[in-house]
This record gives C-alpha cells, structure tokens and sequence, in this order.
C-alpha cells in the first residue's frame, strides 16, 4: 500500500516538474512572439532540473522520514482506534446484559433490603422487650424497697402508739405504791443479775 504512495508522489512531481516547463515555454514565447529560443529554454530546463534535484537530495531524506513516521503515526493511530472500538463493544455487551439482568438484581436488592429491614426489626423488638424486663425489674425492686420501707415506718408508728397506750393502761391502773413496787422489783432483778 505504501509502496504506491511513493510511486504517485513520485509521479506528481514529475508532472508538476512538466507542467511547470510548459508553462514556462509559454510564457517565453508569450513575451517575444517570436521564435523560441530552445537553448535557453533548455538550460532553464536543467537549472530547474538541478534544483529539484538538490532540493530532493537534501529534503527528500526528511520528507520520506515524515511521511513514513506519519504513515507508523497514522498507523498507530488506526490500531488504538480499533483496539477502542473492540473494547467499546465489549463495554456495550456488558452493559447490555447488565440491562438484561437488571430486574432480577433489583428483585435481589428489594429482597435483601426486605430481610435487612425484618433483621433490623427483630434486633429493635429484642432490643425494647430487654429494656421493658429491666424497667419491670428496677420497678419491682422499687416497690419491694418502698414497701418494706412503708412496712418498717408502720411498724414504727404502731410500735410508739403500742408503747403509748401500755403507758397509759399503766398509769392508769398503778397507783404510787404500785408503782414504787414495780421500781423496787426491776430494781432487785437488775441488782441480782
């Protein structure tokens, strides 16, 4: 393939190269109406002949060097295209079963999200049935704790009016002799003790 761009590039410079000869006959013979002079016009010919070929000596080097990088360039280029596109296609092909897949995934994720929801209320349902044992607790013992309280304040007031009321049923039935007898009695129990 690239042999023949070199033999068509080639060949437009010997064409522009007659071209230009041509015209430039034309042009001399435009200028005088007369005869052409076919020496002179001959060593315009070679001068022009020599030029393009020092000028294909010295740039001819680097005009082939550009085009054949151009050409690896181009090249290169073709390859990375093609190299994406394949990839662009598997791309599409995933994407496209993705697409095809996609109401099971979403039927997955809303059973997966329904199962996380029925773990999370469970965990929650445990979690205050916990805390509603411990608030029953606490508030028995609270009310075991207030009631011996009560109980022991009862106690307490039923034993002062019992203590009251055996003082009063005392004065009432000792006199001052029983009463000094009484005295006397406690008295020789703790002496004799």
């Amino acid at each position: 393939m690239w042999k023949h761009a070199g033999r068509r590039v080639a060949r437009q410079t010997l064409f522009v190269t007659a071209l230009t000869l041509l015209m430039t006959a034309a042009a001399l013979a435009a200028e005088e109406h007369a005869a052409p002079r076919w020496g002179d016009f001959g060593w315009r010919v070679l001068n022009f002949a020599l030029f393009a070929g020092i000028l294909w000596y010295f740039v001819g080097g680097l005009a082939r060097k550009y085009f054949s990088g151009r050409r690896a360039d181009i090249q290169k280029g073709l390859d990375d295209l093609e190299q994406r596109r394949s990839d662009a296609r598997k791309r599409l092909a995933d994407v496209e079963k993705r697409i095809a897949h996609l109401e099971a995934e979403r039927k997955a994720i809303l059973e997966e999200s329904a199962a996380q929801a029925e773990r999370l209320k469970a965990g929650i349902l445990e979690e205050a049935r916990r805390q509603a044992d411990q608030i029953l607790e606490q508030a028995r013992r609270t009310a075991e704790n207030e009631g011996r309280t009560i109980l022991a304040e009862v106690r307490a007031v039923v034993a002062d009016e019992i203590v009251d009321a055996a003082q009063k049923a005392l004065v009432e039935k000792l006199d001052a002799q029983g009463h000094e007898a009484l005295i006397a009695k406690s008295l020789n129990k703790v002496v004799l003790q």
